[in-house]
């Protein structure tokens, strides 16, 4: 396979961007509108982000909905899975497309049960074997080694956009020898984030192209079942995966499998645009991260607190609850932001300055306690090897001075658009 092959077309392209605009809204003023919801109304009756003008996770239930701003009550809607239960986002979220299997949708024994056959396929050691077989070796022959010649680019086009999705399907155990096939999954997997707006049409070109990811992916996992499932790969694992006596069954491997693809395709692909972003606005950690790589981390962490992908997590109350002074009814929608909570004065000092020496706190954009990201080290692997050969491959790697400086953005879904590049070619 040439590597030229794995830059993204222009479909998949366009799908990232529309995506993007899909969750921007009316973004100007946020960390401002955040911190006097902070200040004088910690607890709003009614959906931020339908304010801001951005597509809503929390979705058009017709419903009450309260965006709650604060650490605190961020860490209480998270934690207390009791109270604040994850089943709505089987009806606003990507559960509506799958068939009642979604981690992030369940609760109680069944959500304990299902992450524990999943869990063990996700540890850091599982996480740390991928990074040698398939991350670091996929991402510098096909995303980076391309570049080395050219001496500038927009990375989150000829990178950002395919090199997660690329990961996954490799990790997935699929064969790396059709390149089409890998582009077809990629497009189809960003039209399943498109059904999250409220317009009907979004949502049947979301439900038609799950549909369309079902047949060759259950294929794949039946033929891993039929040859033995021994391999290193996650459908392989999946397969061999048993807790409490409970194991999947090929329609759950199925389904489980594209769940991942919409989350590759979006969350690992911005986290690293923002990351890059952030570097090159401090070039003094920059300057420290070339020097020090086990700084990864630390840059990585302090990256996903100071500006989140995924900015608010939706839940709904099992029974009447009082949050700082408000009375929430039964059955209510709660959209917690994220974002605001990541930026409260009361937990983290000077929460608007970018600082990588900060002292750890919990933050929230990952996700907390139970309903914790499940991919978290698969993210975070794939995200600091294709900074970390970056850096390495491509020397003196800086911002393009002839081209717009890249901006983070957006209400419900943040990222820059664009990051352009330059370095020393050989």
């Amino acid at each position: 396979m040439s590597t030229s092959q794995m830059t993204p077309n222009k479909d998949l392209a366009e799908g990232f961007a529309q995506i993007g605009a899909l969750f921007a809204g009316n973004d100007g003023n946020l960390d401002q509108i955040y911190r006097e919801h902070r200040a004088t109304m910690p607890v709003m009756q009614g959906d931020i982000c339908a304010e801001l003008g951005a597509a809503s996770f929390a979705g058009d239930t017709g419903r009450p909905i309260y965006t709650v701003f604060k650490h605190a009550d961020v860490m209480l809607v998270l934690r207390d899975t009791k109270t604040f239960t994850s089943g709505i986002l089987m009806e606003t979220g990507l559960g509506q497309f799958l068939d009642g299997l979604m981690i992030t949708g369940l609760d109680g024994d069944e959500h304990r049960q299902l992450r524990g056959i999943l869990q063990p396929s996700f540890t850091p050691a599982v996480m740390e074997e991928w990074r040698e077989a398939y991350i670091r070796p996929l991402i510098q022959r096909y995303f980076i080694e391309p570049l080395i010649p050219l001496g500038k680019a927009e990375l989150v086009s000829s990178v950002g956009v395919m090199f997660p999705i690329h990961v996954v399907y490799a990790v997935l155990g699929f064969q790396d020898d059709d390149p089409a096939a890998l582009e077809l999954f990629a497009s189809k997997a960003l039209k399943v984030l498109g059904g999250m707006a409220n317009d009907p049409e979004a949502k049947r070109a979301a439900f038609q192209a799950f549909q369309e990811l079902y047949d060759p992916t259950l294929a794949a996992v039946q033929a891993r079942r039929e040859s033995g499932a021994t391999g290193a790969d996650l459908i392989s694992r999946l397969i061999r995966a048993e807790f409490e006596g409970r194991t999947l069954t090929d329609h759950q491997i199925t389904n489980f499998v594209r769940m991942m693809l919409p989350a590759a395709s979006e969350t690992t692909s911005r986290t690293f645009a923002i990351m890059l972003t952030h570097l090159f606005d401090h070039p003094e950690v920059l300057e420290r991260l070339r020097a020090d790589r086990s700084l990864m981390r630390k840059v990585l962490d302090e990256s996903v607190r100071y500006d989140s992908v995924t900015t608010f997590k939706v839940r709904e109350t099992q029974t009447e609850v009082t949050l700082q002074g408000v009375t929430i009814p039964r059955g209510a929608v709660i959209s917690a932001c994220v974002a605001s909570a990541n930026r409260d004065e009361t937990v983290f000092e000077n929460p608007d300055v970018f600082d990588i020496d900060r002292k750890q706190m919990a933050a929230f954009g990952f996700g907390f306690g139970a309903h914790m990201c499940i991919g978290i080290w698969l993210a975070k692997v794939e995200i600091e090897e294709a900074v970390g050969l970056l850096l390495d491959r491509l020397p003196n790697l800086r911002l393009d001075p002839d081209q717009p400086r890249p901006e983070i953005r957006g209400v419900s879904l943040r990222g820059p658009d664009a990051v352009h590049v330059i370095w020393d070619a050989p």
